[in-house]
């Protein structure tokens, strides 16, 4: 599943700069993710980073866009043009 950001979200601009894909923006009102872009970190860290640094915890997973870990690790070799790391 990817990620979403809830209206709980206060607009600390912590998450945006952590997401190795750049999936996350400013919205009209709070953070947004971009689902297509949105691996989790899969291929990239451990954890999902802006998880990890959300100090009022509005980051979710998604359940209207249920993807198993090999769906996101297919995005994130199309993302990375098929190259392969870990952090």
């Amino acid at each position: 599943m990817t990620l979403l950001i809830t209206d709980e979200c206060i607009n600390c601009d912590v998450c945006e700069p952590e997401c190795p894909n750049e999936a996350i923006s400013q919205g009209e009102e709070f953070y947004v993710i971009d689902p297509t872009r949105c691996t989790e970190c899969v291929g990239h860290f451990e954890t999902s980073q802006c998880v990890e640094v959300c100090p009022v915890e509005c980051i979710l997973v998604d359940p209207e866009r249920p993807e198993s870990r090999e769906i996101l690790m297919d995005r994130f070799l199309l993302l990375t043009g098929g190259s392969t790391h870990k952090n």
